[in-house]
């Protein structure tokens, strides 16, 4: 360990391993919190939980999507080891918080979205130590690593909030986040050589690069990429709201209690590995890839239509395999801008989509926070978790709404729209070699949202687990 710190360099050679262990890490340390934060964010904001919980999501996404150019491109100038340090140390600040002060908790975590784009220099460390053709592979096997610590941690975190109390399990997630700045300083090696750095990071970098909304300007121009930009933005919209809110919305609404919301997560992110390994694979040989987008985008709206209407736990458990189903589609819809995309503009395009998928965190909480807060969709009372499924049906209150959810609702509206879009993407232009348009996009752009523009997803996030 002293050799490595000396040379800084971490131990051995940079591989995605050293990538994988960071992202399990950080994100475990995240999913312990999920039955501790839902109590918090219930005591701290007892009136309009739903809207708060919406626009403090809603900050950090959207600070997250400002910030990752940027950092990205500090990470191509200074290198990727000290920018993964910056952004798990960040990430992870709130944590201890939770017990300390709910207030300075919630609003370090708004703060945090300026930071939050781990996934951003993760897929820069990975794209550093591999070549073109396996780092699709690569890609697949960091998202699966973030979703199978999804899987494991909320049922842990339940477990001990039930058994201990909710101090043990913020101080077991302080630990493991500390664990991962350690990793970080001891064994991640730099990934981006010195050769590949500018002499003068200060003169490389441009506001081009740091713009955020660079990569949108450019859609416009690309009449192939464009429907399926906006194909991206109407069906990550509600999927963003919909993470942000659905734990809170499973407990206090439907009356799930923490083990039943941990059972939910574990059951429906195993179902979705499945689906984004064996299900994705044959669809694709077997329909194409255009029809595998639009069919996850069915199973899209079918899933948020059945969340919005139902009112038993049944109902959400059912939905819950759907959705599962329908996290093929982003997976399909990457593959497809590949397709679609001349091979020296594959990292714009890409970075194109990410960057949408990140203005999409920042916006879609807080329509759903919105939404339930327009529709009157309050908390009264925390249940607890014992007997919080029993209480919830035999409450009468619960029959007056027709529609428990109303933001699900909206947004199967709102994928229906996607869906429509997504008729009109052409499945097979890439042989088309006529595309002059596709010069607009300069190569500097082109290097800022390769290396830097992967945004950081939550989300069962890409895998779009829940």
């Amino acid at each position: 360990a002293f050799l490595c710190l000396k040379k800084q360099q971490g131990c051995g050679r940079a591989s995605v391993y050293h990538a994988v262990v960071v992202i399990f890490l950080e994100f475990f340390a995240w999913g312990l919190l999920t039955t501790p934060m839902l109590t918090v964010l219930h005591e701290t904001f007892s009136h309009h939980t739903f809207l708060m919980n919406g626009l403090i999501q809603g900050v950090k996404g959207f600070l997250s999507f400002l910030s990752a150019p940027l950092i990205g491109a500090l990470s191509d100038a200074c290198g990727r080891k000290s920018f993964l340090l910056l952004t798990v140390f960040f990430t992870c600040v709130p944590i201890p918080l939770m017990r300390i002060s709910p207030w300075w908790y919630f609003a370090m975590i708004s703060v945090s979205g300026i930071f939050s784009v781990t996934f951003s220099v993760i897929f820069a460390y990975v794209a550093d130590v591999t070549q073109e053709h396996e780092r699709i592979t690569a890609y697949g096997l960091v998202s699966a690593t973030f979703a199978a610590s999804l899987v494991t941690s909320p049922a842990i975190g339940a477990y001990l909030s039930a058994s201990y109390g909710d101090n043990l399990v913020v101080l077991v997630a302080t630990m493991v986040a500390v664990v991962d700045i350690c990793f970080i300083l001891l064994a991640v090696p730099e990934s981006l050589p010195e050769k590949m750095r500018p002499a003068s990071w200060g003169a490389s970098i441009s506001w081009e690069q740091a713009d955020p909304f660079a990569s949108l300007k450019k859609v416009r121009k690309d009449t192939t990429v464009l429907p399926i930009c906006i194909t991206v933005f109407l069906s990550y919209l509600p999927e963003a709201g919909q993470y942000s809110s659905f734990f809170l919305y499973l407990r206090q609404i439907i009356g799930f209690g923490s083990v039943s919301i941990a059972a939910f997560i574990a059951v429906v992110g195993i179902l979705s590995i499945i689906a984004q390994t064996v299900f994705l694979s044959i669809l694709m040989r077997s329909i194409g890839n255009k029809n595998t987008v639009l069919l996850g985008l069915g199973f899209q709206i079918l899933q948020l239509a059945w969340y919005g209407f139902g009112s038993q736990s049944w109902m959400m458990w059912a939905a819950g395999a759907v959705a599962a189903m329908s996290s093929i589609t982003f997976p399909a819809i990457s593959a497809l801008v590949s397709r679609n995309a001349e091979s020296d503009q594959q990292g714009v395009v890409q970075g194109i989509i990410t960057g949408i998928r990140g203005l999409c965190n920042g916006l879609g909480p807080a329509l759903y926070g919105f939404i339930f807060f327009l529709f009157h969709v309050e908390l009264n009372e925390l249940p607890p978790d014992q007997n919080a499924e029993r209480k919830t049906m035999q409450d009468p209150s619960d029959e007056v709404s027709i529609i428990p959810g109303p933001p699900f609702l909206v947004g199967a509206c709102i994928v229906l729209l996607a869906f429509l879009v997504a008729l009109f993407i052409p499945e097979h232009s890439k042989a088309s070699s006529g595309r002059k348009h596709s010069n607009s996009i300069s190569s500097t752009l082109s290097n800022s949202l390769e290396r830097g523009s992967e945004e950081d997803i939550e989300p069962l996030l890409q895998d779009s687990s829940v």
